[in-house]
């Protein structure tokens, strides 16, 4: 492996080796969130480089697309397990540069590994179908890689998103380009450094700089027919803009105002646990575009749940993420630190209660800290009712009429996840069918099992990830028709 502290500026890894690329771009610095003090700076990369490593992943994924597909299963395997053996020193690196909380970032890296494996397991899933067809005659199908896929990931999951978003499509048999977050490159290039020995030179490269440069060359380039992009709506927009002139196959996973529905028969202290627990105030802090930032609580047991909820907000561990008791750490980076401040502001502006939070929490005033933040009578009239705010604060709206509160849901541009708590479940499925998300909960707080369909409706996104149908999606069908015998 590389040690890519030697440098003074972080290469990137493009066709099997490290390299600075061509030049042209000032390095980019990093920073450790807890602090804002900087540690590392990396190569900006180019429209020139995004050329040079899409010429090196053809070249790889020829060597590669040739392999059976045990055989790529068999690489992703070792892949899998080098991260599970590298733990410790993965997840540390996703505590300074995101300022994710140590034992979150543990689960992260090892979730990482889960997916790894569970692409090599379904590998050979990705295959054709014979059709019926006249006497002396064969009609089947074939599923092929695109060749170079190029993958966009964003802050929140530096090294879960890098190692587990590139499974489907090398387990597809495709080469990879990986574009690597602005504000936590960190991650991704030590996955280059952990495994990039185990493929063909190209198959698997690791881009750092701007999205506005370097995601736009990778989703506009005319040798890259296949995206996929995790991140925000707008970024999301223009990464389909960017295709659309090379008609790209894109799918995107992109934000979510999603609500907690919380009926009459639920107890409130349990709801209130629940709701923290989707909210992911503890794992990302709230950094998430699955949190269930909008929670709909039956107005009869409003009082009880909220306050319950000011209750475990103030007993959250907030401090430095590289502690094992540390419940949440900073937010990702200064810009985004001002924009949640921003929403908190707008929200106040508006009319909503205040509840718990709303800045920095006493004693941490270096770094991105946030406060768990809870604004309790939201209602459809203010800016946090329809915003995302990307960050630890809740928006607890009360309802009544089960058809009204529907209705308030369904009115955003969104549709990504939904969590519904009751104890009837007639109700609760019900529900289901009105809801517009991509993936909805009855009564669970936010588990996604390997296999189940992960994606939105609306403005949250295109196609579904973490299943079969994600690996699918990494391949063209073609379709053949074969005649045995010709006379003359």
């Amino acid at each position: 492996m590389t040690d890519l502290s030697a440098s003074d500026v972080r290469p990137m890894y493009v066709g099997g080796e490290w390299t600075h690329g061509r030049g042209g771009n000032p390095p980019m610095a990093t920073f450790d969130p807890t602090t804002g003090r900087e540690i590392a700076r990396v190569t900006a990369a180019t429209a020139a480089d995004v050329d040079d490593a899409v010429l090196a992943a053809q070249r790889g994924a020829a060597q590669w697309r040739a392999l059976s597909w045990t055989a790529r299963a068999t690489v992703l395997r070792e892949m899998a397990k080098r991260i599970r053996d590298d733990v410790e020193r993965l997840c540390l690196i996703d505590v300074e540069n995101a300022g994710i909380p140590i034992s979150a970032a543990r689960r992260d890296v090892l979730r990482a590994a889960d997916e790894i494996e569970y692409f090599a397991g379904i590998a050979g899933e990705v295959k054709g179908s014979t059709i019926p067809a006249p006497a002396g005659g064969l009609a089947y199908t074939l599923r092929e890689p695109y060749g170079v896929v190029g993958r966009i990931i964003p802050f929140n999951h530096p090294f879960n998103f890098a190692a587990a978003k590139v499974a489907a499509p090398l387990a597809a048999g495709n080469a990879v380009i990986l574009k690597a977050p602005d504000q936590a490159p960190l991650g991704p290039l030590a996955l280059a450094e952990l495994v990039g020995d185990l493929f063909p030179a190209g198959v698997l490269n690791v881009l750092t700089g701007t999205g506005i440069e370097v995601g736009h060359a990778i989703s506009s380039h005319p040798k890259i027919p296949r995206i996929g992009f995790i991140g925000s709506v707008p970024a999301g927009q223009a990464v389909m803009r960017a295709g659309a002139e090379h008609i790209k196959h894109v799918t995107l996973e992109l934000g979510g105002k999603n609500p907690m529905i919380i009926c009459e028969d639920m107890d409130p202290k349990l709801a209130a646990r629940e709701a923290i627990n989707g909210m992911n105030m503890r794992k990302t802090m709230g950094q998430s575009c699955q949190s269930n930032s909008r929670v709909f609580v039956h107005e009869s047991i409003a009082e009880e749940f909220v306050a319950e909820l000011e209750r475990i907000v103030r007993g959250i561990e907030i401090g430095d993420p590289r502690e094992e008791s540390t419940e949440m750490g900073p937010v990702a980076f200064e810009a985004h630190f001002d924009r949640v401040l921003t929403h908190i502001d707008q929200a106040r502006e508006d009319g909503a209660r205040l509840v718990f939070g709303g800045g920095r929490p006493e004693g941490r005033e270096e770094g991105y800290f946030i406060a768990p933040t809870v604004f309790d009578g939201v209602t459809p009239e203010m800016r946090l009712f329809h915003n995302e705010v990307f960050g630890p604060v809740m928006a607890v709206c009360r309802w009544s009429d089960e058809d009204e509160m529907i209705e308030q849901i369904n009115a955003t541009e969104f549709g990504l996840t939904a969590r519904i708590w009751t104890n009837d479940l007639g109700r609760a499925n019900r529900i289901v069918s009105k809801v517009d998300a991509g993936f909805v909960w009855i009564n669970e707080s936010g588990r996604k099992d390997r296999g189940i369909p992960v994606g939105g409706f609306k403005l949250s996104g295109l196609g579904k990830e973490s299943c079969l149908e994600e690996i699918i999606s990494y391949t063209r069908e073609k379709s053949v028709t074969t005649t045995f015998a010709v006379h003359a």
